[in-house]
Protein backbone atom coordinates (compact mmCIF):
# COMPACT_ATOMS: atom_id res chain seq x y z
CA UNK A 1 0.00 0.00 0.00
CA UNK A 2 1.27 3.64 -0.80
CA UNK A 3 0.47 7.04 -0.09
CA UNK A 4 1.55 9.74 -2.54
CA UNK A 5 0.97 13.53 -1.76
CA UNK A 6 -2.02 12.85 0.28
CA UNK A 7 -3.93 16.07 1.79
CA UNK A 8 -7.28 15.76 3.47
CA UNK A 9 -9.64 18.72 5.10
CA UNK A 10 -13.27 18.39 5.82
CA UNK A 11 -15.44 20.97 3.52
CA UNK A 12 -14.16 22.69 0.17
CA UNK A 13 -12.69 25.58 2.26
CA UNK A 14 -11.92 23.69 5.40
CA UNK A 15 -8.16 23.98 6.88
CA UNK A 16 -6.22 20.95 5.58
CA UNK A 17 -5.64 18.64 8.32
CA UNK A 18 -2.90 16.90 6.41
CA UNK A 19 -1.59 17.59 3.39
CA UNK A 20 1.68 16.42 1.05
CA UNK A 21 1.60 13.14 3.26
CA UNK A 22 3.94 10.12 0.99
CA UNK A 23 4.15 6.85 2.74
CA UNK A 24 4.92 3.29 1.45
CA UNK A 25 3.80 0.08 3.56
CA UNK A 26 5.29 -3.05 2.83
CA UNK A 27 4.10 -6.44 3.59
CA UNK A 28 5.22 -7.86 7.17
CA UNK A 29 6.08 -4.10 8.30
CA UNK A 30 4.89 -2.82 11.72
CA UNK A 31 5.27 1.19 11.79
CA UNK A 32 4.37 3.28 14.33
CA UNK A 33 2.91 6.76 13.72
CA UNK A 34 3.89 9.34 16.51
CA UNK A 35 3.09 13.23 16.80
CA UNK A 36 0.97 15.21 19.83
CA UNK A 37 -2.82 15.40 19.96
CA UNK A 38 -4.44 17.82 17.11
CA UNK A 39 -1.84 16.67 14.89
CA UNK A 40 -3.82 14.58 12.48
CA UNK A 41 -2.94 10.56 13.69
CA UNK A 42 -6.27 10.13 13.74
CA UNK A 43 -6.97 11.28 10.38
CA UNK A 44 -3.70 9.51 8.92
CA UNK A 45 -5.30 6.12 10.25
CA UNK A 46 -8.69 6.15 9.14
CA UNK A 47 -7.33 7.36 5.64
CA UNK A 48 -5.24 4.28 5.78
CA UNK A 49 -8.22 2.13 6.65
CA UNK A 50 -10.47 3.32 3.96
CA UNK A 51 -12.67 5.14 6.46
CA UNK A 52 -11.78 8.63 5.10
CA UNK A 53 -10.88 9.04 1.35
CA UNK A 54 -8.13 11.75 0.68
CA UNK A 55 -8.63 14.97 -0.34
CA UNK A 56 -6.32 15.58 -2.81
CA UNK A 57 -3.23 12.81 -3.91
CA UNK A 58 -4.33 9.03 -4.37
CA UNK A 59 -3.78 5.90 -2.34
CA UNK A 60 -2.56 2.65 -3.95
CA UNK A 61 -3.62 -0.79 -2.99
CA UNK A 62 -6.15 -1.88 -0.68
CA UNK A 63 -5.38 -4.93 1.08
CA UNK A 64 -7.82 -6.63 3.59
CA UNK A 65 -8.14 -3.90 6.24
CA UNK A 66 -9.04 -4.18 10.04
CA UNK A 67 -8.72 -0.76 11.91
CA UNK A 68 -9.49 -0.53 15.96
CA UNK A 69 -11.00 3.21 16.17
CA UNK A 70 -9.83 5.76 18.84
CA UNK A 71 -13.26 5.33 20.07
CA UNK A 72 -15.14 2.34 19.82
CA UNK A 73 -19.11 2.08 19.47
CA UNK A 74 -20.44 0.05 22.06
CA UNK A 75 -24.00 0.88 21.36
CA UNK A 76 -25.06 -1.53 18.97
CA UNK A 77 -27.68 -4.11 19.00
CA UNK A 78 -25.32 -7.72 19.67
CA UNK A 79 -24.30 -9.57 22.20
CA UNK A 80 -20.32 -9.57 22.14
CA UNK A 81 -19.91 -12.44 21.02
CA UNK A 82 -22.68 -11.83 18.24
CA UNK A 83 -21.00 -9.04 17.22
CA UNK A 84 -17.81 -10.91 16.41
CA UNK A 85 -19.91 -13.28 14.77
CA UNK A 86 -21.86 -10.73 12.45
CA UNK A 87 -18.07 -8.83 11.66
CA UNK A 88 -16.97 -12.65 10.93
CA UNK A 89 -19.00 -13.01 8.21
CA UNK A 90 -18.88 -9.52 6.95
CA UNK A 91 -15.03 -10.35 6.21
CA UNK A 92 -16.25 -13.64 4.34
CA UNK A 93 -15.64 -16.11 7.33
CA UNK A 94 -18.09 -19.33 7.36
CA UNK A 95 -20.31 -19.51 10.21
CA UNK A 96 -18.69 -22.40 11.55
CA UNK A 97 -15.45 -20.68 11.08
CA UNK A 98 -16.94 -16.83 12.37
CA UNK A 99 -17.80 -18.67 15.82
CA UNK A 100 -14.88 -20.55 16.94
CA UNK A 101 -12.84 -17.31 16.00
CA UNK A 102 -15.09 -15.18 18.17
CA UNK A 103 -14.62 -17.74 20.92
CA UNK A 104 -11.01 -17.83 20.44
CA UNK A 105 -10.55 -13.98 20.76
CA UNK A 106 -12.93 -13.09 23.61
CA UNK A 107 -10.94 -15.80 25.53
CA UNK A 108 -7.94 -14.77 24.70
CA UNK A 109 -8.44 -10.75 26.16
CA UNK A 110 -10.08 -12.54 28.89
CA UNK A 111 -13.60 -11.58 28.32
CA UNK A 112 -15.01 -15.01 27.70
CA UNK A 113 -17.17 -14.26 30.41
CA UNK A 114 -18.98 -11.59 29.17
CA UNK A 115 -19.63 -13.68 25.34
CA UNK A 116 -23.72 -12.67 25.76
CA UNK A 117 -23.23 -9.56 27.45
CA UNK A 118 -25.56 -6.88 25.05
CA UNK A 119 -22.63 -4.86 23.95
CA UNK A 120 -24.62 -1.57 25.83
CA UNK A 121 -23.59 -3.37 29.07
CA UNK A 122 -19.87 -3.79 28.66
CA UNK A 123 -16.99 -2.08 30.66
CA UNK A 124 -15.21 0.26 28.69
CA UNK A 125 -12.48 -1.91 29.30
CA UNK A 126 -14.26 -4.97 28.05
CA UNK A 127 -15.79 -3.17 25.07
CA UNK A 128 -11.90 -2.16 24.29
CA UNK A 129 -11.29 -6.03 24.10
CA UNK A 130 -14.24 -6.68 21.97
CA UNK A 131 -12.91 -3.71 19.49
CA UNK A 132 -9.80 -5.11 19.25
CA UNK A 133 -10.93 -8.92 18.72
CA UNK A 134 -12.85 -7.87 16.13
CA UNK A 135 -9.87 -6.48 13.94
CA UNK A 136 -8.03 -9.48 14.97
CA UNK A 137 -10.17 -12.35 14.34
CA UNK A 138 -10.14 -12.09 10.06
CA UNK A 139 -6.59 -12.17 9.70
CA UNK A 140 -6.12 -8.88 8.10
CA UNK A 141 -3.27 -8.00 5.59
CA UNK A 142 -3.85 -4.47 7.20
CA UNK A 143 -4.47 -3.79 10.60
CA UNK A 144 -4.43 -0.27 11.79
CA UNK A 145 -4.92 0.09 15.51
CA UNK A 146 -5.59 3.86 17.18
CA UNK A 147 -4.89 3.97 20.73
CA UNK A 148 -6.17 0.37 20.59
CA UNK A 149 -4.54 -0.57 24.31
CA UNK A 150 -6.18 2.27 25.74
CA UNK A 151 -8.34 0.78 28.60
CA UNK A 152 -7.14 -2.38 28.39
CA UNK A 153 -5.66 -4.56 31.63
CA UNK A 154 -2.28 -5.38 31.81
CA UNK A 155 -2.90 -8.64 30.74
CA UNK A 156 -4.82 -7.78 27.33
CA UNK A 157 -2.22 -5.53 26.49
CA UNK A 158 0.54 -7.82 26.45
CA UNK A 159 -1.92 -10.17 24.58
CA UNK A 160 -2.52 -7.41 22.16
CA UNK A 161 1.46 -7.25 21.61
CA UNK A 162 1.49 -10.66 20.74
CA UNK A 163 -0.96 -10.28 18.53
CA UNK A 164 -0.09 -7.65 16.25
CA UNK A 165 3.46 -9.77 16.27
CA UNK A 166 1.66 -12.92 14.85
CA UNK A 167 0.08 -10.86 12.07
CA UNK A 168 3.43 -8.93 11.16
CA UNK A 169 4.97 -12.37 11.32
CA UNK A 170 2.41 -13.98 9.05
CA UNK A 171 2.99 -11.21 6.54
CA UNK A 172 0.62 -8.38 7.54
CA UNK A 173 1.60 -4.73 7.81
CA UNK A 174 0.21 -3.20 11.34
CA UNK A 175 0.07 0.93 11.59
CA UNK A 176 -0.70 2.03 15.10
CA UNK A 177 -0.91 4.95 17.31
CA UNK A 178 -0.46 4.96 21.06
CA UNK A 179 0.36 7.09 23.92
CA UNK A 180 3.01 4.50 25.66
CA UNK A 181 6.27 5.59 23.64
CA UNK A 182 7.36 2.18 24.54
CA UNK A 183 5.09 0.14 22.94
CA UNK A 184 6.47 -2.14 20.72
CA UNK A 185 9.04 -0.11 20.67
CA UNK A 186 12.03 -2.63 19.55
CA UNK A 187 9.63 -4.37 16.56
CA UNK A 188 8.64 -1.31 14.94
CA UNK A 189 10.14 -1.08 11.77
CA UNK A 190 9.80 2.69 11.18
CA UNK A 191 8.82 5.75 13.27
CA UNK A 192 6.58 8.51 11.61
CA UNK A 193 5.52 11.79 13.01
CA UNK A 194 2.80 14.12 12.44
CA UNK A 195 3.61 17.23 12.82
CA UNK A 196 2.82 21.01 10.92
CA UNK A 197 0.18 18.66 8.90
CA UNK A 198 2.45 16.64 7.20
CA UNK A 199 4.31 13.04 8.14
CA UNK A 200 8.11 13.22 8.79
CA UNK A 201 10.22 10.04 9.13
CA UNK A 202 11.25 10.06 13.27
CA UNK A 203 13.39 6.83 13.38
CA UNK A 204 13.48 5.18 9.66
CA UNK A 205 15.28 1.81 10.17
CA UNK A 206 18.80 1.34 9.27
CA UNK A 207 19.34 0.25 5.45
CA UNK A 208 20.86 -2.88 6.48
CA UNK A 209 19.13 -4.01 9.32
CA UNK A 210 17.44 -6.94 9.24
CA UNK A 211 13.56 -6.29 9.67
CA UNK A 212 11.89 -7.24 13.22
CA UNK A 213 14.97 -7.41 14.77
CA UNK A 214 15.39 -9.93 17.95
CA UNK A 215 17.94 -7.63 18.88
CA UNK A 216 16.77 -4.13 20.87
CA UNK A 217 16.83 -2.46 24.26
CA UNK A 218 13.67 -3.71 25.66
CA UNK A 219 12.52 -7.06 27.23
CA UNK A 220 13.38 -10.22 25.32
CA UNK A 221 13.31 -13.56 25.75
CA UNK A 222 15.65 -16.57 25.10
CA UNK A 223 14.83 -20.01 24.40
CA UNK A 224 17.09 -22.90 24.16
CA UNK A 225 16.55 -25.65 21.31
CA UNK A 226 17.29 -28.65 20.07
CA UNK A 227 17.48 -29.77 16.46
CA UNK A 228 18.46 -31.93 14.04
CA UNK A 229 22.41 -32.78 14.33
CA UNK A 230 24.41 -29.58 12.74
CA UNK A 231 21.38 -28.25 11.99
CA UNK A 232 19.96 -24.58 12.27
CA UNK A 233 16.61 -23.18 12.31
CA UNK A 234 14.87 -22.46 9.77
CA UNK A 235 14.95 -19.08 7.89
CA UNK A 236 12.01 -16.90 8.55
CA UNK A 237 11.00 -17.50 11.93
CA UNK A 238 8.94 -14.73 13.69
CA UNK A 239 10.70 -11.42 14.90
CA UNK A 240 14.09 -12.32 13.60
CA UNK A 241 15.82 -13.63 16.59
CA UNK A 242 19.53 -13.69 16.98
CA UNK A 243 20.95 -17.30 17.23
CA UNK A 244 24.53 -18.74 19.37
CA UNK A 245 25.12 -22.17 18.71
CA UNK A 246 26.10 -23.45 22.56
CA UNK A 247 28.70 -25.38 23.38
CA UNK A 248 26.82 -28.61 23.90
CA UNK A 249 25.50 -28.43 20.53
CA UNK A 250 22.16 -26.97 21.94
CA UNK A 251 20.85 -23.33 19.92
CA UNK A 252 20.54 -20.42 22.04
CA UNK A 253 17.68 -17.72 20.89
CA UNK A 254 16.89 -14.39 21.35
CA UNK A 255 13.81 -12.08 20.72
CA UNK A 256 11.84 -9.71 21.47
CA UNK A 257 9.09 -10.37 23.84
CA UNK A 258 6.43 -9.75 21.23
CA UNK A 259 7.47 -12.12 19.26
CA UNK A 260 8.16 -14.95 21.43
CA UNK A 261 4.81 -16.69 21.17
CA UNK A 262 4.83 -17.28 18.07
CA UNK A 263 8.51 -18.25 17.57
CA UNK A 264 7.88 -21.02 20.04
CA UNK A 265 4.81 -22.21 18.16
CA UNK A 266 6.68 -21.94 14.28
CA UNK A 267 9.55 -23.75 15.73
CA UNK A 268 7.29 -26.35 17.68
CA UNK A 269 5.17 -26.37 14.14
CA UNK A 270 8.35 -27.27 12.09
CA UNK A 271 8.70 -30.48 10.45
CA UNK A 272 10.84 -32.15 12.24
CA UNK A 273 10.08 -30.10 15.14
CA UNK A 274 12.47 -28.09 17.52
CA UNK A 275 13.05 -29.72 21.02
CA UNK A 276 12.33 -26.25 23.27
CA UNK A 277 14.68 -27.23 25.85
CA UNK A 278 14.24 -24.01 28.34
CA UNK A 279 12.68 -20.27 28.25
CA UNK A 280 13.62 -17.43 30.32
CA UNK A 281 13.02 -13.65 30.04
CA UNK A 282 16.67 -12.26 29.62
CA UNK A 283 17.45 -10.80 32.67
CA UNK A 284 15.12 -12.56 34.98
CA UNK A 285 14.72 -15.78 36.47
CA UNK A 286 14.07 -19.25 34.97
CA UNK A 287 10.11 -19.29 33.91
CA UNK A 288 9.79 -22.81 32.39
CA UNK A 289 11.46 -25.73 30.98
CA UNK A 290 10.94 -28.58 29.27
Amino acid sequence: MKLQSVGRRYGLRGPWVLRGVDLELPAHTLVRISGTNGTGKSTLLRLIAGIDAPSEGRIDGRPRTAYVPERFPGVLPFTAVGYLRHIGRIHGLDRRTAGARADEWLERFGAGEHSLTPLAELSKGTSQKVAVAQALLAEPELLVLDEAWTGLDAAARAELDRAVAERVAAGATAVYVDHDPLRLADAADSVHSVSGGTLIPAEPAAPNAPRLSGAGSGPRVQIIVTGPPGALPPDGLPGTPEHEIRPDGDILLTVTAPYSDSLLRALLGARPPWHIRQVEHREATKVSQR
